[in-house]
């Protein structure tokens, strides 16, 4: 039996599930089925999309388990994009659409974070896998040496959501110290104003691991901005930074606290 959550509190109202903006999109590096059972029975109404890193998703031999159980905690599982980087580079795109479906992934993530693509390959992955999965497209390398151009990313996401990406997801790493972040961490403003201005706060969805930088997002754009590559068992305390519940975000005035359950 699940607990309901009390009452006596006014917080800030926020989107249901399954929902287009303020979702929780967190970063699974090879956490066994038990654990994500365990981890969804506590935090599973607030966590939207669950990608499995990088090409864990092709070693893991209780995938389908794991798919499984997010499908029923109506939860998205989304592969790592490196693994499509991967299946690009070796010439596998239609055998790695053709696993994801088989196997029940609902979305993939298409990126060129260090495969050598040009943007016209990029986007013209996009719209192949979005004729059969929701996409992420995800802006920036993951090289730190890579300059950051604010301008270019605004560019590239724009033609990735014209060419059928649902979400536009800007990269951030699980360190949080590089593309949208600068190597100490701090938030590069201009990159987030750029692509918030070109394809908007709803569709774009933010790496951010730190509880800093999800803290600096959530006083930018109010509660229901979308986070992401958050550590599964950060879930539930993400949520209580959106709703004003920790320090970090107590006095933010992002919102009117209107009672939302």
């Amino acid at each position: 039996m699940v607990n309901a959550m009390p009452t006596f509190l006014s917080l800030p109202r926020r989107t249901a599930k399954p929902r287009r903006s303020g979702i929780t999109h967190v970063l699974d590096k090879g956490l066994p089925v038990p654990e994500v059972e365990a981890l969804l029975g506590v935090c599973g109404p607030y966590v939207d999309v669950w990608k499995l890193g990088w090409g864990t998703a092709y070693l893991d031999p209780a995938l389908q388990d794991k798919l499984a159980v997010l499908d029923g905690h109506g939860v998205l599982a989304c592969t790592g994009g490196t693994l499509l980087e991967v299946a690009w580079q070796q010439g596998a795109v239609s055998e790695y659409l053709d696993w994801a479906a088989a196997v029940g992934f609902p979305c993939v993530e298409v990126s060129c974070g260090v495969a050598s693509m040009s943007p016209a390959e990029k986007q013209a992955l996009v719209e192949r896998a979005a004729e059969r999965f929701i996409v992420l497209a995800e802006v920036g390398a993951k090289d730190p040496d890579v300059a950051v151009d604010a301008s270019a990313w605004a560019t590239e996401a724009t033609a990735d959501l014209d060419a059928g990406a649902t979400w536009i997801v800007t990269e951030g790493r699980e360190s949080g110290t590089v593309g949208l972040f600068d190597p100490d961490g701090e938030v590069r403003a201009e990159v987030v104003d750029a692509v918030v201005d070109a394809v908007g706060v709803e569709t774009t969805v933010f790496e951010a691991p730190r509880k800093e930088q999800q803290a600096w997002l959530i006083r930018r754009f109010g509660p229901d901005v979308n986070l992401a590559n958050v550590a599964p068992s950060d879930a539930l305390g993400l949520e209580a930074l959106r709703l004003g519940l920790r320090a970090d975000t107590f006095d933010a005035q992002v919102h009117d606290r209107t009672r939302s359950r």
